[in-house]
C-alpha cells in the first residue's frame, strides 16, 4: 500500500470541527497563546504541512512544534516509573509533554488538552500524569464540551 505521507494532507486528516475551530480561535484571541502538537498527527505530517492543514481549516495561528517522539525522551531515564500497561498510550503522551517542556524552560504557562486521560484524578499510582491538563472525555465533543475552554483559558492566564 502506499505511504500515507504521500497523500495530501487533506487525505490523512479529517476536516476538524468547525465549532470547536471557533473555540480554538477565541483561545487563542484572548490568551496569545501557541500551538505544539502532541498528537499521533505528529507521525503523519511535517510540522510545515500541519501548518499549511491549520490554515486551511481556518485556525488563524499554525503549530510552532511538536512534542519529540517517545524514543527522543530521556529526562525521565533516572525517575523512578510505575509502568501500568492499559495507561501506556498516556504514558507516553506524558513523557514526551514533559520532555518538550523542559528542553523549553522559558515556557511558564502551559495546558496540555486531550480525550486521553493524563491528569491526576486523585489516583495515587498517577504521580506521572500533568497538572496542567484538561480532559475532554466525548471524543466527539471536544473543546465545545461545556466549561472547557474556561478550563483552558485558565490555565493560560493564571
Amino acid at each position: 500500500s502506499p505511504n500515507v505521507k504521500d497523500a495530501p494532507v487533506s487525505v490523512r486528516f479529517d476536516d476538524f470541527d468547525k465549532k470547536a475551530i471557533r473555540v480554538l480561535n477565541s483561545i487563542i484571541e484572548e490568551t496569545g497563546c501557541e500551538i505544539v502538537v502532541s498528537s499521533d498527527w505528529k507521525l503523519h505530517a511535517t510540522l510545515e504541512e500541519l501548518g499549511d492543514y491549520y490554515e486551511s481549516q481556518g485556525i488563524i495561528k499554525r503549530p510552532i512544534a511538536t512534542t519529540p517522539n517517545m524514543v527522543d525522551c530521556t529526562w525521565h531515564i533516572d525517575k523512578e516509573w510505575y509502568w501500568p500497561v492499559r495507561w501506556e498510550l498516556e504514558m507516553f503522551r506524558v513523557v514526551e509533554i514533559r520532555q518538550y517542556l523542559y528542553d523549553n524552560p522559558q515556557i511558564t504557562h502551559w495546558v496540555a488538552v486531550d480525550d486521553l486521560n493524563m491528569g491526576k484524578n486523585g489516583e495515587d499510582w498517577k504521580n506521572w500524569a500533568i497538572d496542567n491538563f484538561v480532559l475532554t472525555p466525548k471524543s466527539n465533543e471536544g473543546i465545545k464540551q461545556l466549561g472547557i475552554k474556561e478550563k483552558i483559558i485558565k490555565f493560560l492566564n493564571d
